[in-house]
């Protein structure tokens, strides 16, 4: 349980992204956004489209074609959406207990505290304003594209999907930099908690300015440099919190007598 309890961040990453998985395959298994009326008409002998009423539902996941006259036939099989619901209902499950166990995480034990012996911290300090907002600002590029897939091969809940797992994507990605290039003396839970709060911070930052542009739910490539910008904000605040002899600690030799 234990072992379980460390991989809890892996667990939750591979739940939300087996969720995404889940969210595309009910997609392409329904008649196509595009003209759905026309899919149904191909799927089912060539009819008339034109008076064909499509009704589709995410869960349990189901679509069928109304042809009129009583002539209703399921694009979606039953067997297919079973399956589909059973294994949805898993992948849930999996993602509430990765989020419980990752949430759990953060109040755990500290763990051993790295020191600043040996440590530059001006240049520590300066590696994460700018090397750890420049690797912030690759992955939300990435990010930004992947959001445009997600949302229409995915459709709504897929968008859904693809948020918590951006949201714990750059919390993750914002511990491994805290380990490497944040404030010392620290613990590992230490990381985790800044580096939470510095991810979170920066989708919150990208959604919040996104919705205020009007062009939810796509993200635009401006959120790249504002990714950036925030997370070299956030950690500078993290760094000013020292106190100032830890921060202007020296090992080099000009800063020794």
């Amino acid at each position: 349980m234990d072992r379980i309890r460390r991989r809890a961040g892996t667990l939750l990453g591979i739940a939300l992204v087996l969720g995404l998985a889940w969210t595309i395959e009910v997609t392409t298994s329904m008649p196509s956004w595009f003209d759905p009326a026309e899919a149904c008409a191909l799927r089912f002998g060539g009819a008339d489209s034109a008076n064909v009423e499509v009704h589709t539902g995410w869960f349990p996941p189901q679509a069928s074609c109304d042809f009129g006259s009583g002539n209703v036939q399921d694009f979606i099989s039953p067997t297919k959406s079973t399956v589909l619901s059973v294994v949805g209902v898993l992948i849930l499950i999996v993602v509430i207990a990765g989020l419980i166990l990752t949430a759990r995480r953060l109040t755990g034990e500290p763990g051993v505290q790295k020191t600043a012996d040996d440590i530059d911290l001006g240049k520590r300090r300066m590696s994460q304003l700018t090397f750890g907002a420049l690797d912030m600002a690759v992955v939300v590029a990435v990010l930004t594209a992947a959001n445009a897939f997600a949302i229409v091969l995915g459709g709504p809940p897929g968008g859904i999907m693809f948020a918590a797992a951006a949201m714990v994507g750059l919390s993750a990605l914002s511990v491994v930099l805290d380990r490497h290039m944040g404030p010392l003396p620290s613990t590992a839970l230490d990381s985790r908690r800044r580096g939470t709060v510095a991810g979170l911070s920066v989708f919150g930052v990208i959604f919040a300015a996104t919705a205020a542009a009007g062009q939810l739910p796509f993200f635009r490539l401006w959120s790249v440099p504002l990714a950036a910008i925030t997370y070299a904000v956030v950690s500078a605040v993290r760094w000013s919190r020292l106190p100032h002899n830890k921060r202007d600690h020296q090992t080099s030799p000009h800063s020794v007598g």
